[in-house]
């Protein structure tokens, strides 16, 4: 789910596994990382959906009803919703919430003030995708790992340290990189579904009448019937559609024909089959309520399930492990966070990467979820909140794409978004009801990412308008230069500037001290667009100047790394000859303190915003740039 450059075009890195790989393979591929989370919500999701807790009694009409719920929520959210529509909504092949965000946000540039508030709520999605991120191995390894206790009660005191202890080794191999593993991602995904099938229609060969759920008016009957508790327990059965984001946000991955048929050929049936096998199963034995999937397996089953379900569970973990490393990626590319970190873990692979900061975080913060919340049903009530705020985003975006992008008529795109915007709505007010109860654990963390995203947003456009006044004009200050020019010496100066305009500040500091001018000065700005990936036709613009002087411009998708020592190179043809050994890259590093100025943050998110620049990750890592020919000069600014 995470992605990273991949040595080939850009145009051609999203598709490239397409051309490699047949689409059955491809499809194989997607059941381990596509399907891996919303492959193991059967689990807990029919489990907390028949809770005694909500009040509704445990007849076989509230049964029919439950399942044909669960049936209908995974028709319309995943297969209308997401296969259907969404897969459709694509950034240049790429998709998540994210890709989806700069392409909402790209259609409707002549309206600031609708931009604006796009941005803010789709980066308030994007923030509870890391609720996302924490809840999904908490919740999903601790209810494979809850089976045992179905076997003996004497391992129940075990289950919470068990349970951890998984989740710890696998963010401690995340450092080596998902390949090996992932290659057996497949394989045991289609076990998983094979066995959640079987198991489905053992059970409902025992009690067909569950078929009857099938009917959507036993689904409306159970959702308006009980009052309250019909509203409260919707809040469960969203439950079943946890991790269908996943579908978008690997699309470029996978390609849209390749994740339908797996979703259409295996998950889906796999999945119906199974809560229709449960719900025969609390038809025919309503005590099978304390744990529905388990007990829907024959005895001798029992140990060798938990042991798929633990490795199915990990695939789950795994790629939403790695979609928080890419959600990361872009959010870096697009200007929301500090640069950190990022270490590609295959030189072969399009999205392999390991962000250290984010995978450590993320252990002690889902190492927390587990110990805090102690059950996957404690977990359940905070889970739902995320995963529907996230999809309530994305149907927002996919009506501006529709409208503004595509051109669609109004009431098309009403049409199109409006129903799943309702269902997604009702859902989201569902899961709200459970704030009390655990729902407030990822609204306070999205809220928290969202204030870190947007401060950094905020400070570093401030920071920008500061250098900006404080720097002269480019070309006004080169003619001035050569007026008088100071000694030249051999070589290539590069100095990268925030601005093609305006003159860097590194250059100002290096004339103040050295007072030398090299023979060749290149002035590079690094631009990142609103787009996955770049065409290799457009990746620079060069432009000569007076004095042997250039000004390059090179440009990145929110998908790739920028690489400005290959971006000189690229140049050559244009006329920019440049000997890797003889260049110097100059670089400015502010000291940012926060002061008392106009227009900028409130002093103490300008202390906050100083922090993180200041521990932000090498300039030098990030734009790869030979750190042994690097020469850094300090400025301070105040903000």
């Amino acid at each position: 789910m995470d992605a990273s450059v991949d040595p080939l075009p850009p145009q051609a890195a999203a598709g490239h596994g397409h051309r490699k790989q047949t689409t059955a393979a491809l499809a194989l591929l997607a059941l381990g990382v596509v399907y891996g989370d919303i492959g193991t919500s059967p689990l807990y999701a029919a489990k907390e959906t028949f809770s005694p807790q909500h009040g509704i009694p445990l007849t076989s009409a509230n049964v029919i009803g439950g399942v044909s719920a669960i049936f209908w929520a995974l028709t319309i959210i995943v297969s209308l919703k997401y296969v259907t529509l969404v897969l459709r909504a694509n950034n240049r092949g790429e998709g998540g919430i994210m890709a989806l965000l700069a392409l909402a946000t790209s259609s409707v540039q002549e309206r600031p003030r609708t931009r604006a508030a796009l941005l803010a709520i789709g980066v308030f999605g994007a923030s509870l995708f890391y609720g996302d991120a924490v809840l999904t191995p908490a919740i999903s390894v601790l209810s494979a790992v809850e089976g045992l206790e179905v076997g003996t009660e004497v391992l129940q005191p075990y289950i919470v340290p068990i349970a951890t202890g998984i989740l710890i080794a696998l963010f401690a191999i995340q450092r080596f990189g998902t390949g090996v593993v992932g290659m057996f991602f497949g394989p045991v995904c289609v076990l998983w579904f094979l066995a959640l099938g079987a198991s489905g229609i053992h059970n409902i060969v025992k009690a067909p009448t569950i078929l009857r759920a099938l009917d959507p008016a036993h689904a409306l009957h159970f959702a308006t019937a009980h009052g309250y508790a019909s509203f409260i327990v919707l809040g469960s059965v969203l439950l079943a559609v946890t991790g269908a984001e996943a579908l978008y946000a690997d699309m470029g991955h996978f390609g849209k024909r390749a994740i339908r048929i797996a979703w259409f050929g295996v998950a889906a049936p796999g999945l119906i089959l199974n809560y229709f096998g449960q719900g025969a199963l609390l038809i025919a034995n309503p005590a099978a309520i304390a744990n529905p999937f388990y007990l829907a397996f024959p005895g001798w089953a029992l140990y060798p399930m938990v042991v798929l379900a633990t490795a199915a569970t990990v695939i789950a973990s795994q790629a939403t492990i790695s979609g928080a490393y890419s959600m990361t990626q872009q959010a870096i590319q697009l200007g929301y966070l500090p640069r950190m970190t990022i270490l590609h873990t295959s030189e072969r692979t399009i999205g392999q990467i390991y962000v250290p900061l984010v995978n450590w975080t993320l252990l002690v913060v889902v190492a927390a979820a587990v110990i805090g919340f102690g059950s996957s049903s404690r977990l359940a009530a905070a889970y739902g909140v995320s995963v529907m705020g996230t999809m309530l985003v994305t149907t927002l975006l996919t009506f501006f794409v529709l409208r503004y992008d595509w051109r669609y008529p109004l009431g098309l795109c009403i049409l199109a978004t409006g129903f799943f915007m309702l269902v997604d709505t009702v859902f989201f007010a569902a899961a709200m009801h459970k704030v009390l109860e655990g729902g407030w654990f990822p609204l306070a963390l999205g809220s928290f990412v969202f204030f870190v995203m947007v401060t950094w947003r905020r400070g570093r456009e401030h920071l920008l308008e500061r250098l900006r006044g404080s720097s002269p004009p480019l070309a006004a200050f080169l003619d001035v230069l050569f007026v008088d020019p100071p000694q030249r010496i051999p070589g290539t100066a590069v100095f990268l500037t925030s601005s093609p305009d305006a003159t860097p500040n590194a250059m100002l500091h290096s004339l103040k001290h050295y007072k030398v001018l090299h023979e060749q000065n290149v002035f590079l700005n690094v631009e990142f667009r609103d787009v996955p990936w770049v065409a290799p036709q457009d990746r620079v613009a060069s432009e000569r100047l007076a004095g042997g002087c250039w000004r390059i411009v090179a440009r990145y998708g929110f998908m790739e790394q920028p690489d400005v020592a290959l971006a000189l190179e690229i140049c050559a043809p244009q006329g920019l000859q440049v000997d890797p050994m003889q260049v110097s890259y100059f670089l400015s590093r502010e000291k940012i303190v926060a002061g008392a100025t106009e227009h900028g943050l409130a002093r103490w998110r300008d202390g906050i915003f100083a922090t993180m620049a200041r521990n932000a990750g090498s300039i030098t890592d990030f734009f790869n740039i030979p750190a042994n020919r690097v020469v850094e000069l300090g400025t301070r600014i105040e903000i």
